[in-house]
């Protein structure tokens, strides 16, 4: 035993005293496959390092025993109990003082990172003298507490400033992304990058003899955080920000602006200026309901489980989104095939895959591997050698069928087939087929690359193996399955439709785009409507507008009612309602005198939060959180709302339900409430 450590049992740490006098300490959470900083795991934390400090050794090192990854972060869920109880405050309190003891201790302290290093662990790697990253493609270092509407409250919004500088610090804790250990080790993040076998020995070694950081990194650490600076950089940085999120949806960023801005003094006072901002932001809407969806994201992520069977896919449809589909899953590691009736077709589709691979690959050498994954097939062979065949041609449910009358006789007796389809009931398209229990719908978002959701879609002769293994092809791909009924428009598209055709219908009154979309910003969605037709296309719309329609008894406004002119679809050809430029839409300025209707906000959301609660009380999804998922992921809906289900919940039901009779009286039946108000689903039931 260590000397200081006799007698004590630890459950998730694990001490070694090396002959060198080192110590290295192994964080093995018990009972976890990842290690979370959960209050007990500081509170053993705490204890080793109070007897440590008693009796200093030459030097710590830390370690993850998990073969994954370093530490995750804070155990989210126990800080939802924490809100629950009013107890965050002393959650952060206990982390800080943890922390603070262990930059403390008199004696060498060297961080050894391996795999992901998230929240909570990069601040534990912060407290420590020196940080060593593994150069493991799987190594990432972040702080991504900013996406759950907080910011690090457990020093590292403290010292990763005067470790790194601030620009580089803000950057990091402002977007929430990741840093690879080069990259890390490029601003001064990291000490040292080595290989993962000799990780532990590089640590040692750093703890034995030290680093020095290069004169300019330390000088402009200090320089960029003295007072004169930090009054010129933050109101930069306020901009910076503003440009991307609104205040009143996300303080989290500003409040981290502004508690770095005018917070000075020894270290104890700038940990007491963060833990007072963090747990204020703690208890706001914003970071409850995005806590909830990071919740839902893990909800989705393990719907399908790892095995899928799929090692082959073979993709009809060349187009934007056929084209697409197939590069991403070449991209993700799977042989792919795309067949098209031309080969025109083709090439274009393989040209785009270029393009993304060359965007996402970052090692150039690997890149002629990845593209290889993915070749032309204008015969169209791949179908019989593939476990998966992903349907992508024009929504026409007759041309469709006609495919899969060619395609399935010469398909393996266990491959499954999937359509791209994003309104046709899968009623329509099963008809026919020889084997319905392995058909699916298989949903994907434009553009594939940006878009996290793949609709699941389901049909009463589906069986469930062909969902699971569905589910498990989207985790393998990186994307989030939602399953969902087999109904006109499915989830996504039905939710969204009466939305965009609101903003249509205003646009055909008179109402300017940018006045249209400016309301819908206002309420927290990414994009607005009319900028979000123009980029979906009008074509496309179109042809989703006479699909659900009339299922859904809505009258379509001229600019949607039929296809639009040659040149005129929007974003793809540089015009529709706006004129396009260098992939950006160029809308004319209001004039300053004008004023929106009043009432246009709720003309366009309402009729969103009607469809939603239509779709709960018909089981197009499973239950309200997957339906928030569902319109979350797939259409961006203003996440801090927690998502359609959540918001009605929040605003309350009988408030909105007023809202939308006025509506009804004001405008006509289209605003009539759908069925569903009087769920008690819809007051936290």
């Amino acid at each position: 035993m260590i000397a200081g450590l006799d007698g004590l049992r630890f459950r998730h740490w694990q001490a070694e005293l090396r002959d060198d006098g080192i110590v290295v300490l192994a964080f093995d959470r018990e009972g976890e496959s990842v290690n979370t900083l959960a209050q007990e795991v500081l509170l053993e934390l705490d204890a080793l390092l109070e007897r440590l400090a008693l009796d200093p050794p030459k030097g710590l090192v830390i370690r993850s025993a998990k073969p994954t990854g370093f530490i995750a972060g804070a155990d989210i869920r126990e800080f939802q109990e924490f809100d629950a109880k009013g107890t965050v405050n002393d959650a952060l309190r206990r982390g800080q003082l943890v922390f603070q003891r262990l930059a403390e201790l008199p004696c060498p302290t060297v961080a050894a990172i391996h795999g992901f290093c998230m929240g909570g662990g990069t601040e534990l790697a912060l407290a420590c003298r020196y940080r060593v990253a593994s150069r493991d493609a799987s190594t990432r270092i972040g702080l991504p507490e900013i996406k759950l509407g907080i910011y690090p409250g457990w020093g590292g919004s403290v010292r990763l400033p005067r470790l790194v500088g601030a620009p580089a610090a803000m950057d990091l804790m402002l977007t929430g992304r990741t840093l690879s250990a080069q990259a890390a080790h490029a601003i001064g993040l990291v000490d040292k990058v080595a290989e993962a076998a000799v990780l532990v020995d590089a640590a040692v070694e750093l703890a034995r003899r030290g680093a020095q950081r290069p004169f300019k990194q330390r000088f402009l650490a200090w320089l960029t955080n003295t007072w004169p600076a930090r009054q010129v950089l933050a109101p930069m940085l306020v901009k910076q920000v503003g440009r991307k999120a609104r205040r009143e949806h996300y303080p989290a960023p500003y409040a981290l602006i502004e508690t770095w801005r005018r917070s000075s003094g020894p270290v104890l006072a700038l940990l007491e200026a963060e833990r007072r901002a963090v747990a204020k932001l703690a208890a706001t809407s914003a970071a409850r309901n995005l806590t909830r969806v990071f919740f839902l994201m893990e909800r989705l992520k393990n719907l399908g489980g790892r095995e899928h069977g799929i090692a082959r896919v073979h993709v009809v449809g060349a187009g934007v989104m056929g084209g697409d589909i197939a590069a991403w899953a070449a991209y993700k590691g799977f042989t792919v095939t795309l067949n098209d009736r031309e080969q025109r077709f083709i090439d274009a589709a393989l040209a785009r895959a270029g393009e993304l691979f060359a965007k996402r690959v970052k090692d150039e050498a690997r890149r002629p591997e990845v593209a290889a994954r993915l070749r032309g097939d204008l015969v169209g062979d791949g179908a019989a050698e593939a476990d998966l065949v992903i349907e992508a041609i024009v929504e026409n449910a007759e041309a469709k069928r006609a495919l899969y009358a060619q395609l399935e006789p010469r398909m393996k007796p266990d491959a499954l087939l999937t359509s791209n389809t994003s309104s046709i009931p899968l009623t329509e398209l099963r008809a026919g087929l020889a084997r319905p229990a392995q058909f699916a719908g298989l949903h994907y978002f434009n553009p594939v690359a940006m878009m996290p959701l793949v609709e699941i879609v389901r049909h009463d002769a589906m069986a469930p193996e062909t969902e699971r293994r569905l589910a498990a092809f989207c985790k393998a791909i990186e994307k989030l399955p939602v399953p969902v009924a087999g109904t006109p428009g499915f989830l996504v598209n039905r939710v969204l439709f009466p939305y965009m055709l609101e903003a249509a219908t205003a646009y055909a009154e008179g109402i300017p785009g940018p006045a249209i979309d400016r309301a819908a910003v206002k309420f927290g969605m990414p994009m607005g409507p009319i900028e979000l037709l123009d980029t979906v296309g009008l074509d496309v719309a179109a042809g989703v507008g006479a699909e659900l329609a009339p299922f859904l008894g809505l009258p379509i406004p001229a600019a949607l009612s039929a296809p639009p002119q040659a040149g005129k679809r929007g974003r793809k050809d540089g015009q529709g309602f706006y004129k396009w430029e260098h992939g950006k839409a160029v809308k004319p300025p209001l004039p300053k005198d004008y004023k929106a209707p009043d009432d246009l906000e709720d003309r366009l959301i309402l009729p969103l939060l009607n469809e939603a609660v239509a779709c709960l009380h018909e089981g197009v999804v499973a239950d309200a959180d997957l339906l928030d998922a569902g319109v979350i992921f797939g259409t961006g809906f203003a996440p801090f709302r927690g998502g359609p289900i959540a918001h009605i919940r929040a605003v309350g039901a009988d408030v909105l339900l007023e809202r939308l009779r006025r509506l009804q009286a004001k405008y006509g039946a289209r605003f009539a409430p759908r069925p569903g108000w009087d769920s008690p689903l819809l007051r936290g039931a």
